[in-house]
Parts: C-alpha cells; structure tokens; sequence
C-alpha cells in the first residue's frame, strides 16, 4: 500500500491527486492523506468525476473504485483559497506528511508519496522549518540522509541543500562526502545496470590544484579515495562544467555526486523539469516526491502537469517492491543530513 500526501491545499497537489487517479496511476490499495475539503474543492474547480470514500488510520481500507481519503479535519472550506499563502494549510500539509512517516515506520504502507509543500506557509506555524525531508528524516530518528533527483536521463545526489552558499562550502567535508557516496552507490546499483559515481568538484575547474580553492583536494578527493577503497566505482573530484556532459553525452558516469544545491538542481530541471523524482535515501522508510513546488499560479486551473507524480510513484512502487528501501548502507559513516522537500 502506497500513500500519498496532498501537500499544501492551495497549490497544486490536490489536483494533481485526482488527475492522476482519472488517469490510472493509482493501485487499488493506494489511499491519498488529506482534507477532504480540499479534494472536493479541486474536484469541482476541475470538474472531474473522482469518487471519494473515507477511511482512517486504523482501518486502512482501500476502495476498489473511489479515491480512498484519509481526511485528518483541519481545515474548513473557507481556508481553501486556491493560490494563496495560508498558515493553516501550511500546519496541516506537514501534519499528513507526519501521519504518513507514522503509518511507514509501523510497516503498515509501503512507501510515502509526498506533494509539495511550501515552506513559507509552513514556516508561519514552525519558525525554522527547512523541508520535507529534514522533517521527516527526525521523525524516523535519522541523522544521516541524502536527496537524490532521478530521471530516464540523469541520477544526481546532494552533500548538502537548502543552505546558504557560504555554510554549502563548510559543509562540503570528507566524512559527509564519503556517506552521500555510499547512499548514492547503493541506490544506482537498484537502478542501473551499472553504478559509476561521479564527484563534482566544488570551486571552478575543481580547484585546480588549488589555485581556486583547497577543498577539492582536502576534501573531495579523499573522500573518493576511501570511497573506491570500499569497492565503490566512483571518480573525481570532476569539474562541474563538464561532469554532466559526460553523463548526458558520452555515458561515461550513471550518477553524479553534487556538493550543494543548485550544482544538482539546475542541470536535473534543465533536461527533465515534469519527469525527475526526488527520492530520500538513508531513511528507513521509502519516501519519494514530484520534483516540482506548489505552483500557487496554476492551482486549481487543470493545466498542473501529473508526469512527475507518476514518476514519483513508480519509483515508490520500484523501491518497495522487494520490501527494502535505500537505507544508509552497512559501514557508511553517520554524518548531519541536509535535503530538502519539493
């Protein structure tokens, strides 16, 4: 059993939960967390013909042919204001995410599908609130994680995320280098025939023998030592200007170990904005989600794109298949996590 979490009422997730059932997406035993409010809001904004049917945390019973809804209650129609910044939806979207993160950890769902949050809204009610992931990774009692975007085309992980700049580069440290090497090893090896790890460099043309910086080769290059020192194929550091021509173009890596945010994010939503999928590796539950955000300017209106969320829950289905899920593999070091949420 999958579940999928709505995510902030007033942006697209909704939506997108009903489109994507119109379209098949949906095992029989998916059930989807969220007011119930907001469901019917979008299902008549869109006017889709999606049967809704209540359940609970204890029963947990499907329906074979409705939409099955965990409903926790927290918002009435009137907080549904489809586009705008809303505390209370911001307080409840990370209240299904919790409930879902509960439901996995006591192996009664296979894997959680989260849709976007955003976290200026969330933040109203939790000053401080980072992401999705962070969120969850405390919950199930984990330090250290790693979020890795996928696509047909690209495999990209990141030592740290929603950061500034300045605390990436004080974050990009051999220790954590090595743990997001072996997270990111681990998870090629179920995806791809092949599981060579590319490690982008940090400064321009990856220090350059340190003529642009010393952390390349204080940091990154030892940590890819240790790294093939535990029989895992990875190389760098790789400068990033070229290390994802060589994945793209000549084949030469099936992943690439990016040292901060938008060394990931760009390149990912460049080549495959609708199909990447944001998956949390080192968790010991299976946790993936659209690579997009709430998209504020377009909820409601039917033209939100569901190609993300079908890719997001095929890998869901993909990763706990076989009962395992893409945990911090035996002897990876323990290191501060840091990923965020769509």
């Amino acid at each position: 059993m999958i579940a999928i979490t709505i995510g902030d009422a007033n942006g697209v997730g909704p939506e997108l939960a009903l489109k994507a059932w119109t379209e098949g997406l949906f095992a029989p035993d998916t059930l989807v967390i969220g007011d119930i409010t907001a469901l019917e809001r979008a299902r008549e904004a869109l006017a889709l013909d999606v049967p809704l049917q209540l359940t609970d945390e204890e029963a947990l019973q499907p329906a074979a042919n409705a939409l099955s809804v965990i409903n926790p209650g927290m918002l009435q129609a009137q907080d549904i204001e489809p586009g705008r910044l809303s505390r209370a939806c911001g307080a409840a979207a990370v209240a299904y995410v919790e409930t879902a993160t509960r439901l996995a950890l006591a192996g009664r769902i296979a894997a959680m599908v989260t849709l976007p949050i955003n976290k200026e809204a969330v933040g109203q009610s939790r000053p401080g609130f980072s992401g999705h992931t962070e969120f969850i990774a405390e919950l199930c009692g984990t330090s250290g994680t790693t979020m890795m975007l996928a696509s047909e085309r690209m495999i990209v992980t990141h030592v740290s995320t929603h950061v500034p700049l300045r605390i990436a580069v004080e974050r990009a440290r051999r220790e954590r280098i090595l743990e997001v090497i072996e997270l990111t090893d681990a998870a090629v090896r179920r995806l791809r025939p092949t599981a060579r790890i590319a490690v982008a460099g940090l400064n321009p043309h990856a220090g350059e023998h340190g003529a642009f910086g010393n952390e390349d080769s204080e940091q990154i290059e030892p940590a890819v030592q240790d790294a093939r020192a535990r029989g895992i194929d990875a190389y760098g550091p790789i400068a990033a200007d070229t290390v994802f021509y060589h994945v793209l173009e000549t084949g030469r890596y099936d992943a690439v170990v990016c040292m901060y945010h938008d060394q990931g994010h760009i390149p990912m939503k460049t080549i495959d904005f609708d199909g990447g999928v944001n998956v949390t590796l080192g968790l010991p539950i299976v946790r993936t989600s659209v690579d997009h955000g709430t998209a504020f300017d377009i909820a409601y209106k039917g033209i939100a794109r569901t190609r993300s969320l079908h890719a997001a829950y095929r890998m869901a289905q993909l990763l706990s298949s076989d009962g395992q899920n893409l945990s911090r593999p035996p002897g990876a070091l323990h290191g501060t996590g840091d990923s965020r949420s769509s």
